[in-house]
């Protein structure tokens, strides 16, 4: 045996070897101290190799997901090897004979397809990056799904396009260039080496044109080599990886590289549009607005949001659906309750083309077409606009296939195929058969023993069983001769002769004897047959079920945008080819759904940035600290995207020209990992914008400059806020402390001022979150340190400081280091005592007032008389 396991490590030396041995999967050696570590299980040992231990550890088959789910996590790829034989059938070989094994599957993070191992509400795409002559192409699959699709990638678009699609595993060859195999790790994806061989562009064309088998690809577009390198690895990869067994890919769809907008990785995750600074999905913008209730749709809907359109006419189509649900409450209504029973289809055919699945996915199947009968009914005679009543065609047409399964499948199928009891009765006579002798051997006994009684007409003959016989017909000793003589003896077989009774058998009830025994064994082998006629027959239509899932999502999407829009007061934007960017009363959508949980309300703000063509149009926001201008400026991208996937905003009114590219440069980090300091992290995202941003592009940055000296710092942003306007001549939202760059306003055409208000009262400042026109006249910094706590000392000697400096640069004929000279040396004295204050009589009458003890006249009277002590 360890023989047979050293043979098949080696063929997979760079995976863990899930090794099965009857109800466990075993792994030994190496295998077995990373996987002990990694699942924090036994580790043990058994035998001996080179005179030493053989360290071993073993998962339970039947909850193997959950070890498998943590492995792929922490990095490892699994190799799940199988017996592919009975053990009595490697017996007939010799009694020495091993069961036979072969690895089934490579389990790797892109090629996942159980439940418990993904997010039904997400895509697990595997990618494969290629570059022939120094041209790029991505393609990505989701084989959970079916989803294929392949772009021009040039190298400086590899980044954004891995931050757009999030996926789980990346292939390339192994020459590729080592920067790009950094970048690709970056992006928290898994890094697979395959041979230059797997990217030839050449065998691959036919590698793909024998998976869809087709003679050209002609039908599919038209395909550059390295989109044919890129796509040819990916299949390669699968068939390695799935043993053969291929998924239902969808054809390849080629993706044009401006069909969607651009957003790269940084502006992402800033803007926290899928997933949160903090980790995780909660917190985030999809997390936020989400309404979907269908795992299909919501794929659809995190796929747009990551994916907004920058075509006007699919735009439109989105709004126009989002609008006629909203318009129509009813039949939204309707369609979101039939939605409610839909199952994810294209997973659970995923899993049957894979023949990972069971009954339960036969039931996915069922269940999941009858709801989109269900829907299409709903929708049938509704006026839907053209994005609605093309899903709407593809509802219907699998009455055949939903009466057949709804015949064969029980109500609520078990899991497993091996488990049987998924086959209802009445739909298979043979099954039927089997199922009454194992179920009811005890009454088809019976039955036969009194048709032999009314044969033989000997009332005491019984039919009785015992482990050396089986079953047999006893009578007594009386009867024997007439048992023994014809016409019965032409029947009834004799067996045994003993004291007192006279035993026979019958070619029927021995017939019935073997059927008896092995009915469970026949019940259960009837049971795999007939699943795998149906889900060849689910296979065999799986092209129309597949546009039912996609129809199915669209309207989920377009309904669940509709409640979004109809309970938060959303409404619909102008979208148009202009370079227009107005937006009246714009909210945060997450930081308005965190004031509301906390009962409070946003302050909605306009914005402005329209320019003509060719021009800039740019707004320097000043003000201080708290006062909301981060905030302010990631609300404007957030609606320009949502709007641009196809949503409504939060906003009165919005009219947003085609915005091609978000770019954004907010918050403060370091990446010790590459040596980046802070300021280092900023110029390098400063620098991707101002190399790449184009005049449709929507710019916001925020503080640009902050991470070094002062003088330093304002040079920058000054040159930064130039190059927008002369060079990327885009719409921007530029945020800054330095206020003397406000002067650019009167000299730049297309830049305007704009300051977040804030109010003084009593020796503190309120923030009151509104943007106006011009610009701050100050930082307000030292009182947003009170609010953050600094002890009165530190306020009091910052404060102090601040007068000074400002007293100097105001006269304007000090030095700064002597200014620092004069300033009185700071000492840490204790926190001042605060003043006893004197009791007003006011305060004293009121003192003496217990409200609960008071009428109605006692406390109007009361009123009356703190009003005359106040001398009103």
């Amino acid at each position: 045996m360890m023989a047979q396991y050293m043979e098949i490590k080696a063929q997979h030396s760079d995976a863990l070897l899930f090794y099965r041995m009857g109800d466990f999967y075993e792994m030994f050696f190496d295998d077995a101290v990373a996987a002990a570590e990694a699942l924090d299980i036994a580790l043990t040992k058994r035998g001996k190799h080179d005179g030493g231990d053989i360290p071993m550890c073993g998962v339970p088959a039947n909850s193997a997901e959950g070890y498998l789910l943590t492995l792929i996590r922490k990095g490892f790829r699994v190799a799940v090897c199988e017996q592919m034989e009975d053990p009595a059938e490697a017996k007939k070989r010799g009694s020495k004979s091993v069961v036979r094994r072969e690895v089934v599957r490579l389990v790797t993070p892109g090629t996942l397809t159980e439940d418990s191992l993904l997010d039904a509400r997400r895509h697990n795409y595997l990618a494969a990056y290629a570059e022939v002559r120094g041209e790029g192409a991505l393609a990505w699959a989701d084989i959970s799904t079916g989803a294929f699709q392949v772009m021009a990638c040039p190298p400086v678009q590899l980044s954004p396009e891995l931050a757009r699609l999030g996926p789980r595993e990346v292939l390339v060859s192994d020459g590729l260039d080592g920067a790009r195999q950094d970048l690709i790790r970056d992006s928290g994806a898994a890094l697979t080496h395959l041979s230059p061989a797997s990217f030839d562009s050449g065998s691959a064309e036919a590698r793909i044109q024998s998976l869809f088998k087709v003679k050209t690809l002609d039908p599919f577009g038209s395909f550059t080599r390295p989109d044919l390198s890129a796509m040819g690895a990916l299949i390669d990869y699968l068939e390695l990886t799935q043993k053969g067994n291929l998924p239902l890919l969808r054809p390849p769809r080629k993706q044009s590289l401006g069909r969607v907008m651009q957003i790269d990785a940084a502006t992402r995750r800033n803007l926290e549009l899928t997933g949160s600074l903090n980790g995780g999905r909660a917190g985030s913008l999809a997390a936020t607005i989400d309404r979907t209730l269908t795992a299909g749709g919501a794929r659809l809907f995190e796929r747009r949001l990551s994916s907004p359109s920058t075509h006007l006419d699919i735009i439109t189509a989105r709004h126009d659906g989002v609008g006629a649900m909203l318009d129509n409450t009813g039949l939204a209504a309707d369609i979101r309750a039939a939605l409610r029973q839909v199952p994810d289809l294209d997973r659970a055919l995923s899993r049957l083309a894979l023949d990972r699945g069971g009954p339960r996915d036969l039931a996915a199947i069922r269940n999941g077409l009858t709801a989109a009968e269900a829907l299409a009914q709903l929708v049938s005679g509704a006026e839907l606009p053209e994005i609605l009543a093309d899903a709407a065609t593809d509802l219907r047409g699998h009455d055949d296939l939903v009466a057949h399964l709804s015949d064969a499948l029980v109500a609520e199928p078990p899991l497993l195929a091996r488990d049987g009891g998924f086959i209802a009765a009445g739909f298979d006579s043979e099954l039927d058969e089997a199922r009454s002798l194992r179920d009811e051997g005890r009454g088809v006994i019976a039955k036969m023993q009194a048709d032999y009684v009314e044969q033989s007409g000997i009332p005491s003959l019984k039919i009785k069983h015992n482990n050396v016989l089986g079953y047999f017909i006893e009578t007594t000793a009386t009867h024997a001769e007439k048992m023994l003589s014809p016409p019965l003896s032409d029947s009834f077989i004799h067996r045994q002769t003993t004291a007192n009774a006279v035993r026979f058998t019958t070619v029927e009830l021995s017939e019935l004897e073997t059927k008896i025994l092995n009915a469970g064994q026949r019940a259960l082998i009837i049971e795999k047959t007939l699943f795998e006629t149906l889900r060849i027959a689910i296979l065999d239509e799986h092209g129309p079920i597949g546009a039912t899932a996609r129809a199915l999502a669209e309207f989920d999407v377009a309904t669940a945008l509709a409640d979004l829009a109809r309970d938060k007061d959303w409404t619909r934007p102008k979208v148009d080819d202009s370079r227009e960017f107005v937006i009246t009363d714009g909210r945060h959508p997450v930081v308005e759904a965190a004031l509301q949980a906390a009962g409070e309300s946003f302050i909605a703000n306009d914005c402005r940035l329209s320019a003509g063509k060719g021009a800039a149009a740019i707004t320097l926001l000043t003000g201080p600290n708290m006062a909301g201008k981060s905030t302010f400026l990631r609300q404007n991208a957030l609606i320009a995207i949502l709007a641009q996937m196809g949503c409504f905003v939060p906003a009165s009114a919005a009219h947003i020209g085609i915005v091609s590219q978000v770019f954004s440069r907010v918050g403060a980090s370091d990446d010790l990992a590459r040596g980046r300091s802070t300021f280092m992290v900023e110029m390098v995202e400063t620098a991707t914008i101002l190399n790449q941003a184009d005049d449709r592009a929507l710019v916001i940055l925020d503080e640009i400059g902050r991470g070094t000296a002062t003088y330093d710092g304002l040079s920058i942003a000054w040159a930064t806020l130039e190059h927008l306007h002369a060079v990327n001549r885009c719409r921007a939202l530029f945020a800054t402390h330095y206020h003397e760059m406000t002067g650019l306003a009167a000299r730049l055409e297309g830049v305007a001022n704009a300051t977040v208000a804030v109010k003084e009262w009593d020796g503190e400042v309120i923030f009151l979150h509104e943007v106006r026109e011009g610009a701050a006249d100050r930082s307000y910094g030292v009182q947003v340190a009170k609010l953050a706590g600094l002890p009165a000392s530190v306020i009091s000697r910052a404060q102090t400081v601040l007068e000074a400096l400002e007293r100097g640069e105001r006269e304007g004929n000090q030095r700064k280091d002597t200014l620092i000279d004069d300033l009185p040396l700071f000492a840490v004295s204790p926190q001042p005592q605060v003043a006893a204050t004197r009791q007003s009589p006011l305060e004293d009458r009121l003192r003496q007032v217990h409200p609960d003890e008071l009428t109605a006249r006692e406390a109007l009277s009361l009123i009356y008389e703190l009003k005359a002590a106040m001398g009103d």
